[in-house]
């Protein structure tokens, strides 16, 4: 970490952190791809759709299903769309119980040390469950006080973000995450913005408070 970083993230002064999943305390992609690719074969056989891989996904994680949907299901009729997706979250986490994602070196040791300090938190564009299977299967569960998604808003991540900062009286977050939209959520809630670096995607200067190149740098926050 360069000086310039850690002296921001020393500057933010929160009272809680709220943390991204995919590409900031987890990389699922493998199984998550298994997953979905059974799921897509299972139940749309007659489409000629591609294989659900680790590479096609990585663009599209951190969006919405709606989004997610768009992108892989061109040209299925909406009632199909619906019968899969009523279904693929039930199948995406019989896979994540059996092969959990694989979180990033130094996550589990950064967050129980993280939440002796300050109260810990996630939001999400992910479905529910997806939280739950998280938080069981690494056994990160117990540092965490709440967490919400995109399932329980509907709405966009910065929407949602708002909604967990009101609900849990939240004075000064930060939001930890791996992409230009996790960025774009923090502007939305009005919350500092700490680019998780070792994930899925680029934040460029302007739209961050600090980066970080591994987990363990996120000690640097102090209360």
């Amino acid at each position: 970490m360069n000086t310039r970083d850690m002296e921001a993230l020393r500057a933010i002064r929160p009272d809680s952190i709220i943390f991204d999943i995919d590409g900031t305390l987890w990389d699922s992609r493998e199984v998550v791809a298994k997953a979905w690719d059974s799921a897509f074969k299972k139940y749309l056989p007659e489409f000629d759709l591609p294989d659900i891989t680790k590479e096609l996904l990585t663009p599209l994680f951190g969006k919405t299903m709606e989004e997610i949907n768009d992108a892989l299901l061109k040209g299925v009729p909406e009632d199909r769309v619906r019968e899969l997706t009523d279904n693929l979250y039930s199948v995406e986490s019989e896979y994540l119980k059996k092969e959990p994602g694989r979180l990033y070196d130094g996550v589990a040791d950064t967050v129980k040390k993280l939440s002796e300090s300050f109260p810990l938190y996630i939001v999400s564009n992910c479905q529910k469950g997806y939280i739950e299977d998280l938080l069981e299967t690494t056994g990160l569960g117990p540092y965490f006080k709440d967490g919400m998604c995109y399932g329980d808003t509907e709405l966009p991540k910065g929407e949602t973000m708002k909604i967990l900062i009101e609900r849990n009286r939240l004075l000064r977050p930060v939001y930890v995450g791996d992409t230009e939209g996790d960025a774009e959520a923090s502007r939305v809630a009005g919350v500092p913005f700490v680019w998780a670096s070792y994930g899925f995607g680029y934040v460029a200067d302007r739209d961050r408070a600090a980066r970080v190149e591994a987990p363990h740098e996120l000690l640097c926050i102090k209360p």
